[in-house]
């Protein structure tokens, strides 16, 4: 258990801001637990947003938590992946602190005058400058034979901020939500191109490495984006042909599931949420078209919850521990916080299943919600005192 026995402030301070992954990783889960509980509220007729409860959800998540993660983990490997120096201290600090503002703003943008929502967009649209900048001057110095997964994870993040810029024009009623375009092609399009190099690498795993996987995948992701937009019932032949080859490329790994540490499983179990998704969460969405009712967006969160969250989690865990020079290991405490997640992506599922099958049992929404709260508050207390001062975790 960690003792929360704090040195002084000045030390503990400066050892929080001394590696990248530190305070973006404490906004991402700040971020978490207010932009759930806002959205539960609002969601619940509670308090009313200048934003519906749905867009901030979707913006909150994309933006204000998941690329808070995003940022911490590939400003740490980025370099490595190029070749090149660590990013300084100095860019990335310029760069929280308009994350730090921009989320501020945020929320007095949707709760009191939406003004500040505008002056909110304009700072992420500063920071997302300056993450493409970065990025952008570490691929193009990169002496590096094989360049594959940093232009495919630098395109991920063009297309974040490309969704960026689309969201603030939605906001503003100048087009239609791009949040379809956004969730696939940002949001699971990077954490796929991150996992299709590390997990092997962290996996041992001898097989050859396929250059076309992660086009192949972008490509279907684009057609399914499609579908999504302009044909739904295309959707799920595009799913089953995706997650078929996902499958395939998957199994061709060897990953050895059992014998592989508890670390190592979370990310296995994420990559089989994955494939899940496409298979279950399509044919699912096919048969409620059919039936003319709705999901309550069942496969964006298998997407969302067992394979973004629980893959990011787990690369969190790995490089909070790492970087603050203890193994990645897992212990029954983290464990444990692995099975409630896996179990808020069941009762996820659950609730969409009564709903679709008109069996509104609305309380698994207010559970599966609380759980996820639930969630971010127990890593938050278990990894917290490592970020902030370096705190060892028993074995």
């Amino acid at each position: 258990m960690p003792s929360f026995h704090m040195p002084k402030f000045s030390t503990q301070f400066s050892y929080f801001l001394f590696q990248v992954h530190q305070p973006f990783f404490m906004l991402g889960i700040v971020n978490a637990l207010i932009s759930m509980l806002l959205f539960l509220l609002a969601y619940k007729g509670i308090i009313v947003l200048h934003v519906t409860p749905l867009d901030m959800h979707s913006f909150s998540l994309f933006y204000l938590v998941f690329t808070q993660f995003f940022i911490g983990f590939i400003f740490t490997t980025y370099p490595r992946f190029t070749g090149q120096p660590p990013i300084s201290k100095g860019y990335y600090l310029a760069l929280l602190s308009f994350c730090l503002s921009g989320s501020l703003l945020f929320y007095m943008g949707i709760t009191f005058l939406k003004l500040y929502l505008a002056l909110s967009l304009l700072l992420f649209l500063a920071s997302f400058f300056m993450i493409l900048l970065k990025l952008h001057t570490l691929y193009a110095a990169s002496k590096a034979s094989k360049r594959d997964d940093p232009f495919y994870i630098l395109l991920g993040f063009y297309f974040g901020g490309m969704g960026l810029i689309w969201y603030a024009l939605y906001f503003y009623g100048f087009v239609p939500s791009g949040a379809t375009f956004v969730f696939y092609l940002y949001f699971v399009y990077v954490t796929l191109s991150v996992a299709q190099r590390m997990v092997p690498f962290f996996s041992h795993s001898h097989a050859s490495k396929n250059e076309l996987f992660t086009p192949i995948v972008l490509g279907g992701l684009f057609l399914k984006v499609f579908a999504l937009t302009f044909a739904p019932s295309l959707n799920a032949p595009v799913d089953i042909l995706l997650g078929g080859y996902i499958f395939y490329e998957f199994w061709r790994w060897h990953v050895d599931f059992k014998s592989a540490p508890a670390i190592l499983k979370i990310l296995h179990i994420a990559l089989a949420w994955f494939v899940f998704a496409f298979l279950f969460g399509g044919l699912f969405e096919l048969i409620a078209l059919l039936m003319h009712h709705t999901t309550m967006q069942l496969q964006l969160h298998l997407f969302a919850l067992g394979f973004v969250t629980v893959m990011l989690v787990g690369f969190g865990t790995r490089v909070a521990l790492g970087h603050s020079g203890q193994p990645p290991h897992a212990n029954s405490f983290i464990v444990k916080l692995f099975y409630l997640l896996n179990i808020v992506v069941v009762m996820r599922i659950v609730f969409s299943l009564f709903f679709t099958f008109d069996m509104n049992l609305f309380w698994l929404f207010d559970l599966s919600v609380t759980l996820f709260i639930l969630l971010f508050l127990s890593w938050a207390w278990k990894f917290a005192p490592v970020l902030l001062w370096g705190e060892k975790i028993s074995q």
